[in-house]
Order: structure tokens, then C-alpha cells, then sequence
């Protein structure tokens, strides 16, 4: 059965990005061209070094590339990091630390900022009593659920999770996931997840990119890719994940 094509929220073509380390010019990124469509989750895995995070800073306009192009034809489009606490002030409470993006971003009064900064709290499962909190007195699950709202309270069309699990225990790691899957279903809102673990992306991912060196080496549906992996790298990730 033939999928059917979606309008596509985000495009790059032929993206490439360089640093020079020590002296020698490293190419993170080479000729990355890639679709995502509105109301999708896109996986990118490899392994560390393979470009994945440089990729999506590039993306959500944190460094520039140094070729190639990107359209983006939503609204707003957010990126959460792998240390949520790195996002908020420590001196805030985490009602004000999730006001402070519509704030700058968005002119509304304080009580309409109020109301949309405590539904996005309850939108992620963190009661009312934590709005007073601060940061520093967060589980690290509760940090990364913060972390959520302080991204949907601007309505975007798409959320970058660079690694947002990845220090989470198990079991929280599955309470996340199950939230972003939750809230790209009741926000459709779309995703594109970075990540090392193959589990993950097979459970909220309808697309899969393979990065190495900086290139993709393989990508398709999720399961296509996982299920029949055409490169020896591909394999070689899906191999070592069935042997532990």
C-alpha cells in the first residue's frame, strides 16, 4: 500500500556543517537533505559523533550551516535539550520559568500568560502545587516534564528532543514518551527525536533517519528500516542492540 503524502512541515537539502578541531577541518553534517510532514515524528539515530545534535541545532537556528537550505513552514518550532534545568533560572519559580517564553515571544497579559503557563503544566501531568517549586526541587522527570511545557505553552507546530530521555531512568523514560506521544496526538504537533535508542523510536517514530560520519546512510518508515536494514551499519546498530 502506497503512503499517502503529507504537506511537509520541515525541508533541508544538501546541508552540510564543518569545525575545525585541532587544526584539521571536521565535517559534522554532509549533504543532509530531509522531509518531515505535519503531524509526524521523525527519528534520527547513530551513534555519538554522528552529526545528530548538530543536525538539529542547525534546524532550530542555533548555529548556522555552512551550505545547503532550511524551510520551515510552521508557526513556531521548539527544541528541548537533553539537561531541562539548563532551560529555566534557578531563581524562578517554575510558573514564571514557564511564562517566560510567551513573555518575549508573544504579546498577551499577565493573567492570559498565567493560564496558558498552568495549562501547559497540567497538559504534562504536573499538578497545581508545582508552580511554586523551583527547578533545583524537580526529580529529573519532573525537570524534563517541565521542560515540555515550557515548550508547547507557545503552540508550536514542531518540538526538536535532542536525547530528552537518555539520563532518565527505565521507566521514566517510558512515562515521557508516552506524554510526547499523548501531545503530538492532542496538539498535532510534530517531532523530530534524536536519540541512541532504537526501542524508542520504534515505539513514537513513523520515520527513521540513520546518520554516520555525518551522512545518512539509510531512512524510510520506521519499521521498513528496522525490520529490514539495507545498510551493514543499520545492521550492525539493530545486531547490537538484540545482543545485550
Amino acid at each position: 500500500m502506497n503512503r499517502i503524502m503529507k504537506p511537509t512541515i520541515l525541508t533541508t537539502k544538501d546541508l552540510t556543517k564543518s569545525f575545525n578541531k585541532q587544526g584539521k577541518l571536521l565535517k559534522a553534517v554532509n549533504n543532509v537533505s530531509l522531509e518531515l510532514a505535519f503531524g509526524e515524528s521523525l527519528g534520527i539515530i547513530g551513534e555519538s559523533g554522528s552529526g545528530k545534535s548538530t543536525l538539529a541545532n542547525m534546524i532550530a537556528g542555533l548555529i548556522a550551516q555552512d551550505t545547503g537550505t532550511i524551510q520551515y513552514n510552521g508557526d513556531y518550532l521548539q527544541m528541548i535539550f537533553q539537561d531541562p534545568k539548563s532551560s529555566f533560572s534557578p531563581k524562578m519559580c517554575l510558573l514564571e520559568g514557564v511564562m517566560e517564553g510567551l513573555r518575549y515571544r508573544q504579546k498577551i497579559s499577565t493573567k492570559e500568560m498565567k493560564k496558558r503557563a498552568l495549562q501547559a503544566l497540567e497538559m504534562v501531568q504536573l499538578p497545581k502545587r508545582y508552580r511554586d517549586k523551583k527547578i533545583g526541587e524537580l526529580s529529573g522527570g519532573e525537570c524534563q516534564r517541565a521542560a515540555i511545557a515550557r515548550a508547547i505553552v507557545l503552540k508550536p507546530q514542531l518540538l526538536i528532543c535532542d536525547e530528552i530521555t537518555s539520563a532518565l531512568d527505565v521507566s521514566i523514560q517510558l512515562d515521557i514518551i508516552k506524554l510526547l506521544q499523548k501531545l503530538k496526538k492532542e496538539l498535532s504537533i510534530s517531532l523530530f527525536f534524536i536519540t541512541h535508542d532504537i526501542a524508542v523510536v520504534s515505539y513514537l517514530c513513523e520515520q527513521l533517519i540513520v546518520l554516520y560520519q555525518g551522512c545518512i546512510v539509510e531512512k524510510g518508515e520506521t519499521k521498513t528500516v528496522l525490520n529490514h536494514p539495507q545498510n551493514p551499519y543499520t545492521q550492525e546498530l539493530i545486531q547490537s542492540v538484540m545482543t545485550l
